[in-house]
């Protein structure tokens, strides 16, 4: 018998109540245990003790002495339990980097047993995180039995990785009422696998806290004695694992071994309340740009690393992914809150970003020449990217240009500003930039008109048309359906596959009435028939030399839809940035994207990795981007879907197979059947008025790696950063790189400054985190001209490692845990070298002879790393320009 009370900070209630409630249910635990010496209580949620310490030592000091007793078992060892979908990767590995750190520092012990008993389903890749946090089993509730093909209570749950946890799926409930427990114990009994023999079954008083009463205790006493269940024992998830684990192989070989998602439970959370969906990404994104680029200014210039600011803001992150707040099941005023709170992570980074590049920049030699307006364009990834920038500058009457830093003219147009007067007037450009891993590059706004017979940064502009119906160029031509402005042939001249060749285009607005409730419980899919958006208006706003722009606007109801699809030069991807102003109740919006293919496959990303999921229209979660692959006339073809925002996607079949985006619900705040709503009560619903979002059409030849859709979502949802800069000497060249993972299949997902203080610059070693993201096994080689050195590894499929790098030269690489403690015999494939020049104002150097051809590929500086791959640069959906940091 497991006593514990879940405690929901937030849901039906605000987080200021979920924190008194945190201590009330803490007080009643330690009155339990003073009055019943075999009570024991399990604790979950870290964020839960962190406000009791805050608030209550007293009572924190007793928890800390049933701690140590073994009374009190903290579990869990994340921050909160947060939505197991939607976060990106790296926000699972900050809810056991700060959790279980937490738990350390304060009671001298991580938790060894994940628990999540209450978020909606649970991503594949989970056990990867788990074990990384030093968790060897987890505890969850949903899907239950009647939701999911999985009917055991004990298996094995594998990661695409190979990691793997032992799960136990928590029968019934994970709370009781207050009274005796023999309901509770009569239905979990009912719901879970009996052959195990001994078996888990968590009592105490829940959601809004109460854990174990009197009552509850007083009845497990009485029907052990009775022995009406067999022996009821009061204990902890650790006990009870731990005996599984003793009873061996006969057991454990036994056992399902899992290697999918847990789902599904409650689909409509993955579109619910679009607003905490886009303002989690945007925060996820700032700050790991932040962490970034402290890193770099704390090592090359010495600032030190600001971990309390950033862990500050990491766990309102955290927080505010908990699974009433993330899925948009809490009510209304919740999200005041998280709006403020997520708006000071981003405030938090954009200062650190801010500050970074500004102490980057003042070091770059930038010699005066008055005709120009210097930029400096900073990329947060660490692999080079081509993409366009939209800048505003101080106004100009007359023709303007762009050029690198050597002179040469780089591919620009002009673009409609932002500001609308003439009283400060700010001109606007779109511009192509080509800035190397994790570094910079300098250009300059010449104030005069384009050469007549420019030299080129990287090549002229190549051909690009635009009409109201055709936008093309030398690799693709796309054509628009005028009656339902949509695409009704996509052709890829390179390769000859149409895959979007005679699709039906009213099929790409679906709005449908919604009578789900808030969670869409029940639902298995939200592919339903619906309406078109009538075509109200298509215009072309621009028409090169860098790219076309064809705005598509749509009308239902009291709703518009504004579709604005964008083309370069030389680029074979549409992207399309999206305005929809909704007004509509109890509507869905399905944004749906048919093709020509056949025999169809889906392929979603994950956190830390990519999952096939059948073709039959469910309502499922994924990350940044969605993927349908098949033939086209017995060739292999497919189309990727990118995106930023959305997490809830379906892939239906049918005579045209498709990929559909759930743009937006409108269900009443927290409503939950089988309650009916009263007619007359005056509800407020979800999403209504404007939202934007972006997303990315990607055709392929049948591999959808080659255009590296895991990066091209980062660069969609985090784009480079451009800022005007003034006249000066420096020692710092105009192109640099501090970091690259050499834009292959391992990609890093965190460059950041160590939690535990060090020795050099900035306090803080380096810390470094890559993935390998094809599911192939490989070496990766990390290049890091910032400390010089180089790191090589192998890397499994969809393996995750970590590696902590001294700034000194002479310290050894050591490959950490999640939770950054070494790891207890590490692989001993780690190779590090020199990658250049160690100096601060050399490290970032281009134009040093290397010192050997290996040095100088493994510095990655040369711009011309920033190489196109076959299928087009990847597109942001606009760079934010000088007065923007983030």
């Amino acid at each position: 018998m497991i006593g514990n009370s879940h405690i929901d900070p937030v849901w039906l209630w605000p987080w200021q109540e979920g924190y008194q409630e945190a201590r009330a249910t803490f007080w009643s635990a330690i009155h339990r245990m003073d009055e019943y010496p075999d009570f024991v209580f399990t604790c979950d949620q870290m964020v839960l003790l962190s406000w009791v310490e805050e608030s209550d030592p007293e009572l924190f000091a007793r928890i800390t002495e049933r701690v140590a007793e073994g009374r009190w078992d903290n579990v869990g060892g994340w921050w909160v339990e947060p939505d197991c979908n939607m976060p990106m990767g790296e926000s699972f590995a900050r809810q056991g980097l700060y959790g279980q750190r937490y738990l350390i520092s304060r009671f001298g012990k991580a938790a060894t047993v994940g628990m999540n008993a209450d978020p909606f389903g649970h991503s594949a890749s989970l056990p990867t995180v788990l074990r990384g946090h030093g968790l060897d089993s987890y505890l969850f509730l949903r899907p239950g039995p009647h939701e999911s093909a999985l009917d055991d209570t004990l298996f094995r749950w594998r990661a695409p990785d190979g990691s793997e946890v032992l799960a136990y799926r928590i029968p019934f409930e994970y709370c009781s009422p207050a009274g005796s427990v023999d309901g509770q114990v009569d239905k979990a009994l009912g719901a879970l696998d009996r052959s195990l023999g001994d078996v888990m079954v968590l009592y105490g008083v829940g959601n809004h806290g109460g854990g174990p009463t009197i009552a509850n205790i007083e009845s497990i006493h009485r029907y052990d004695r009775m022995g009406s269940f067999g022996r009821l024992r009061m204990s902890s998830p650790r006990a009870y694992l731990d005996g599984v684990r003793e009873r061996g192989a006969e057991l454990l070989d036994r056992l399902t071994t899992w290697t999918d998602d847990l789902q599904h439970h409650a689909p409509g959370c993955y579109s619910a309340h679009s607003g905490i969906k886009a303002w989690q990404r945007r925060a996820q994104y700032a700050l790991l740009s932040a962490e970034r680029w402290a890193a770099v200014t704390a090592v090359h210039d010495g600032i030190p690393y600001p971990r309390e600011d950033l862990e500050r803001a990491w766990k309102q992150v955290l927080f505010n992914q908990f699974h009433d707040v993330l899925p948009g099941s809490a009510i209304e005023h919740a999200y005041d809150d998280a709006r403020d709170q997520l708006g000071e992570a981003v405030s938090v980074a954009k200062r650190i970003i801010t500050r970074a590049h500004n102490t980057i920049a003042r070091q770059v030699d930038i010699p005066q020449d008055t005709a120009t307006q210097p930029v400096l364009v900073f990329n947060p990834h660490p692999w080079p990217v081509s993409t366009d920038v939209e800048l505003h500058y101080g106004s100009h009457q007359g023709a303007v240009h762009v050029v690198d830093g050597d002179g040469r003219v780089v591919v620009s147009q002009p673009t409609q500003s932002r500001a609308a007067t003439n009283q400060t007037g700010r001109g606007a450009l779109v511009l192509r930039a080509e800035v190397p891993a994790l570094g910079y590059r300098l250009y300059r706004v010449r104030m005069e008109a384009e050469p007549a017979r420019p030299a080129w940064s990287s090549g002229a502009p190549s051909a690009l048309s635009a009409s109201g119906t055709v936008l093309e160029n030398d690799l693709v031509r796309v054509e628009l359906d005028p009656a339902t402005g949509w695409l009704r042939s996509y052709l890829d001249k390179r390769t000859g596959l149409d895959v979007l060749r005679g699709v039906d285009g009213s099929a790409h607005t679906q709005v449908c009435d919604d009578p789900t409730d808030t969670w869409g419980h029940r639902v298995v899919s939200y592919a339903w028939a619906g309406d078109s958006m009538e075509v109200a208006r298509v215009v072309v706003r621009e028409s090169g030399p860098l790219r076309a722009r064809v705005r598509v606007e749509r009308e239902w109801g009291a709703s518009t839809l504004i579709e604005e699809l964008l083309l370069d030069h030389d680029s074979a991807v549409l992207r399309v940035d999206v305005t929809l102003d909704w007004r509509e109740r109890a509507h869905l919006l399905k944004l749906r994207f048919p093709t020509a293919l056949s025999d169809p496959r889906a392929t979603y990303q994950i956190p830390y990795a990519e999952l096939e999921r059948p073709v039959d229209g469910a309502e499922e979660p994924g990350q940044g981007w969605v993927d349908l692959t098949g033939t086209l006339d017995g060739r292999p073809a497919g189309l990727t879907l990118v995106t930023t925002n959305k997490h809830g996607y379906d892939v239906s079949p049918g005579a045209e197979p498709s990929i559909g985006v759930t743009a937006v619900r409108s269900p009443v705040y927290a409503w939950h059947d089988p309650r009916l709503l009263d007619g007359d009560d005056v509800y407020s619903y979800q999403d209504q008025g404007i939202q934007r979002f972006s997303y990315e059409l990607v055709p392929h030849a049948g591999d959808r790696h080659a255009a590296a859709p895991g990066r091209r979502a980062a660069l969609l949802g985090s784009p480079v950063r451009a800022m005007l800069e003034s006249f000066h000497a420096g020692a710092l060249p105009h192109t640099g790189s501090f970091a690259s993972d050499d834009g292959g299949a391992v990609s890093i997902t965190a460059l950041k400054g160590s939690e535990d203080a060090a020795d050099g610059p900035g306090g803080a070693d380096l810390v470094v985190r890559a993935v390998e993201t094809r599911g192939e096994p490989g070496t990766a080689r990390l290049a890091l001209p910032l400390v010089g050195r180089t790191i090589e590894a192998e890397f499994r499929p969809f393996q995750l490692r970590t590696f902590r790098v001294p700034a000194d030269p002479d310290a050894p690489v050591v490959e950490v845990d999640l939770v950054e403690r070494p790891l207890a015999g590490a692989e001993g494939d780690v190779r590090s070298g020199p990658a250049g020049p160690t100096a601060p104002e050399d490290r970032v150097a281009d134009d040093a002879p290397p010192t050997d051809d290996h040095a100088a590929t493994d510095a990655l500086t040369a711009t011309e790393a920033a190489t196109p791959d076959g299928t087009g640069r990847p597109r942001p959906a606009e760079a934010p320009s000088a007065d923007d940091a983030g």
